[in-house]
């Protein structure tokens, strides 16, 4: 579900003050009732009215995006640089799913789809994010069974984790070690191999559930089908439903 308002700015009648202030006024029916509350929420099923026309439902769109370095994961940068929404040519309003940092790279779904989006971000849900991490040293049992169990990052624990070394090297001191999480925290693996005095050096995203990279090199992005959409929306609604 998703806010009125966002869904009338959405359509491309008018800005989403502009929707706020004709929900206001009484210019808004929803199913034939008029809605006068900011906020209401809407299914993708509801017929909505704004000044007597109804509005057209946007075709939902959804991308996999292999991520460069140096790529914001957002609509927007208050700096100029590139974002992912730039990477990718699609005249309708999408947004990415999520967060990847400006230097780490790999998957990232984009859509216009705010239901979607949510259930695959929401933790509870438990939707796999698999990373490859790059670090310094070499993990010893205890740290990584800690890593496992979940770590304070920022006060508040991670939840359990998938925590496999793939990988490592004596002469440089380093490690490649593969963590799949279900949250989606600020920085949250770097924040966690620091949890256990391991710096990152080097990120990416392999996966989200059974999406992989396959055939995408970097900065390539393709569209989801539709078994890969439903699939996905299956995973995260029976986990919901838990």
């Amino acid at each position: 579900m998703e806010r009125l308002q966002k869904v009338i700015a959405n359509s491309g009648v008018t800005s989403r003050r502009k929707a706020e202030e004709l929900i206001l006024n009484g210019k808004v029916k929803v199913n034939g009732k008029v809605v006068l509350t900011l906020g209401t929420q809407v299914e993708s099923s509801d017929l909505i009215e704004v000044n007597g026309v109804t509005i057209a439902k946007e075709d939902k769109v959804y991308y996999l995006l292999n991520k460069p370095r140096e790529v914001i994961a957002a609509v927007s940068d208050d700096k100029g640089r590139k974002t992912v929404v730039d990477l990718i040519k699609e005249d309708k309003r999408i947004y990415p799913v999520g967060r990847l940092d400006y230097d780490t790279t790999g998957a990232i779904i984009l859509t216009n789809d705010g239901e979607f989006a949510n259930l695959l971000m929401h933790p509870k849900n438990e939707i796999d994010k698999c990373y490859v991490a790059k670090i310094e040293g070499m993990l010893n049992p205890k740290e990584l069974m800690t890593l496992k169990k979940g770590v304070l990052v920022d006060g508040v624990k991670t939840r359990n984790a998938r925590v496999k070394v793939r990988k490592t090297d004596k002469e440089t001191n380093t490690s490649i070690v593969e963590i799949t999480i279900h949250e989606g925290k600020n920085h949250q693996v770097k924040k966690m191999f620091e949890a256990v005095n391991h710096q990152v050096l080097k990120l990416k995203r392999e996966r989200i559930a059974f999406l992989d990279l396959t055939g995408l090199k970097s900065g390539e992005y393709r569209k989801l089908n539709h078994k890969e959409v439903t699939t996905l929306y299956a995973l995260a609604k029976n986990k919901e439903k838990k």
